[in-house]
């Protein structure tokens, strides 16, 4: 082995570790967030779904999934999502459908949950919670630096500046870091910097991911 190609291996293997430690640090934040997000919507919607017979049982099944989920009995919690989305009335199936993917990729299986958040995205008639679909699987799709799975699902909500736009962008931009494309992630990244509707959360998130990529030489490009 010459010493040009084992310097380029070593600086490879660092780049590497570099982006595997930037997604650890974060990836739980992300891919968490999709139970964050289900509580949120629970919240902001509960009102009017709590009008509803049954409401109430529906809502202490879902969190009887949810604190099940929080000390880490996982299967126990996906046992009660499916309860949930069997009996539960007015909005909680579809609360519990989300639930369901968030935890399946949280045992590994990803596909499943992409699978899951596809089908919520083609079947919904809210058009929020469709565009949420989107963006959740999306995240699901960073590890394996699917560029085109991502574009097909988050792209349009960039170009039409939905109020997803902004974390659809981050899971753009996360994978094209992780393809090792760094001057389109800065790009992008930078993009979601300028997004007026961009939250405090995740302009603190890209901060971190502008300053990794200008640590490393990424130079921006131009956007569409």
């Amino acid at each position: 082995m010459s010493e040009d190609t084992l310097f380029r291996e070593i600086n490879e293997d660092l780049r590497a570790d570099r982006m595997r430690a930037l997604w650890r640090r974060f990836g739980p934040y992300v891919i968490g967030g999709a139970v964050a997000v289900v509580l949120l919507v629970a919240l902001n919607e509960g009102w009017s779904w709590w009008q509803q017979s049954n409401a109430a049982r529906s809502s202490d099944a879902l969190y009887v999934a949810l604190d099940a989920a929080e000390a880490g009995e996982i299967d126990a919690a996906l046992a009660a999502l499916e309860t949930v989305e069997k009996q539960g009335s007015g909005k909680y199936p579809v609360l519990g459908q989300f639930a369901e993917a968030a935890y399946l990729a949280q045992k590994g299986k990803v596909t499943e949950a992409i699978v899951l958040y596809d089908t919520l995205a083609a079947s919904l008639d809210v058009v929020r919670l469709r565009e949420l679909a989107l963006v959740l699987a999306a995240f699901q799709l960073v590890d394996s630096a699917d560029i085109g799975g991502i574009e097909t699902r988050v792209g349009g909500l960039i170009a039409a500046n939905s109020p997803f736009a902004g974390v659809a962008r981050e899971a753009l931009g996360l994978a094209q870091y992780k393809a090792g494309d760094f001057d389109a992630a800065l790009a992008t990244f930078e993009a979601a910097e300028v997004d007026v509707t961009a939250s405090a959360d995740l302009l603190a998130r890209i901060s971190v991911y502008v300053a990794q990529l200008d640590a490393e030489g990424a130079t921006s490009v131009a956007t569409e």
